[in-house]
């Protein structure tokens, strides 16, 4: 009797943590981030007071955390997925293949669930927009599947020095964050025709920003500011 109760707490318990989050990730999208506050979402969770939101994620801002981790979760299982198709496929996958293993899982996942593309709305701007480089921002899940994906890519990219193919990847997380916020706008997102050209032309321009030549003015300028950042001799 002891164990059944308390299985059926935890059940509870689990069920305010995601009316919860789910809570914040509607009003995020409707709203903004910067327009929500705690009441609001603890309102729209259907509870009594803003104390259920303390004890579970003690602050907005773990409530923030905690929903990023169940996303990245579902992200980094498609991920993981899409990756061991490419090992079946290739010891060496072109760079569209790769582009595509870093795409399709948000678009699968927001095809599918109309609380992804909520997040999406929610969430993602925010990632284009820090201060904080995307490429820490985004290594929330598993780093197995980081340093898979990692190591392809920069397997694929061997014309860029390690600085370059950072600032380009960072580039490139950007870009497509800014992308699906966009494209999840629309009232048929990453469904049908529509969602079905967004995709491919995502892909190929993804592609087209990792793969482009680095030209001599942005080498010139790169070495310009290590050496005055003190990581590089004069």
């Amino acid at each position: 009797m002891a164990l059944e109760l308390l299985d059926q707490k935890a059940s509870r318990g689990e069920a305010t943590r995601q009316s919860l989050m789910r809570a914040a990730e509607r009003l995020f999208a409707e709203k903004g981030a910067n327009n929500v506050t705690i009441r609001e979402i603890v309102e729209t969770a259907g509870q009594k007071n803003e104390s259920a939101l303390q004890y579970h994620f003690k602050n907005l801002e773990g409530l923030i955390a905690a929903t990023h981790r169940y996303r990245d979760a579902q992200i980094v299982a498609v991920r993981s997925r899409c990756l061991d198709e490419l090992a079946d496929q290739s010891d060496q996958p072109q760079l569209r293949d790769i582009a595509t293993a870093m795409v399709h899982p948000t678009f699968e996942l927001a095809g599918k669930h109309a609380d992804f593309r909520r997040y999406i709305r929610g969430f993602s701007l925010s990632l284009a927009t820090s201060d904080v480089s995307p490429m820490i921002s985004v290594r929330r899940g598993s780093r197995e599947n980081d340093e898979r994906l990692g190591d392809l890519l920069r397997a694929a990219l061997p014309q860029l020095d390690n600085e370059s193919y950072r600032r380009r990847l960072d580039a490139a997380i950007r870009y497509v964050s800014v992308s699906v916020y966009g494209h999840a706008q629309q009232p048929n997102a990453f469904r049908g025709k529509t969602g079905e050209l967004f995709y491919h032309h995502l892909i190929d321009t993804l592609v087209g920003l990792l793969s482009a030549a680095e030209s001599a003015d942005t080498k010139a300028r790169s070495r310009e500011v290590a050496i005055f950042e003190g990581r590089l001799s004069d």
